[in-house]
């Protein structure tokens, strides 16, 4: 199957050859939605942008694909819930259970959702688990439910998860939370964003099943 989301075939409307003002660099769209490079190629990857190929290489996507997607998220105020999640999860704008513990994973990739689920079922059978597939629907999420423990990835549509991170971090409202970070980032990946995580307990995603049940446990423990 043909990907129409990036292409080095002649670019529609919007092209180099196009009015000023139609096409954004990588970088621009970055900082447009305040995200991180990484986040917009991934968005490019999946479809939600359209880009192209410049005869001499270079990136470009379309500012009109841009706007669609802002749209997009503004009138969107809830992650959709997940095929087969259990009733509580589906409702939108329940209170939680407050003699259970709420975990809130925000987390893009279905593969990864159901493995977490599979392993709080497992190991934290107590636990109220919420999930949201972006920044920006995580975010309102933890807004609303002002969860115990935060699972946070770091590359995220929406709102890259290390900005996420240093919000919800510098937010009086979340100073109960703990927080987790999900990433298939190794250790020199994660560079750029050590800022963002300094202090942070990371599970390394090919070691989830492994790394993430005591790090869950001890920050559960806290709560007590």
């Amino acid at each position: 199957m043909r990907d129409t989301s990036f292409s080095t075939d002649p670019p529609p409307p919007g092209s180099p050859a196009a009015p000023e003002g139609e096409v954004c660099t990588t970088l621009e769209v970055a900082r447009l939605l305040g995200l991180a490079v990484r986040s917009v190629q991934l968005m490019v990857d999946r479809g939600e942008l359209q880009a192209w190929k410049t005869p001499g290489g270079h990136r470009r996507i379309s500012r009109a694909s841009v706007q669609r997607w802002q749209q997009k998220r503004q009138a969107s105020d809830a992650p959709p819930a997940l095929p087969g999640a259990p009733a509580w999860q589906r409702r939108r704008g329940d209170a939680r259970p407050a003699e259970r513990p709420c975990v809130l994973l925000i987390e893009d990739s279905r593969h990864f959702q159901t493995l977490v689920r599979l392993l709080l079922q497992q190991h934290f059978p107590q636990v109220d688990l919420r999930l949201a597939d972006d920044g920006i629907a995580g975010l309102a999420l933890a807004g609303q439910l002002q969860p115990d423990v935060l699972l946070v990835d770091i590359l995220l549509p929406g709102i890259d998860g290390a900005t996420l991170i240093t919000g919800l971090r510098s937010h009086a409202a979340f100073g109960r939370s703990r927080l987790i970070v999900v990433t298939g980032l190794d250790e020199n990946q994660r560079q750029p964003y050590a800022l963002a995580l300094q202090g942070v307990p990371v599970a390394h995603k090919p070691r989830l099943a492994v790394e993430l049940p005591p790090l869950l446990t001890q920050a559960l423990a806290t709560l007590r």
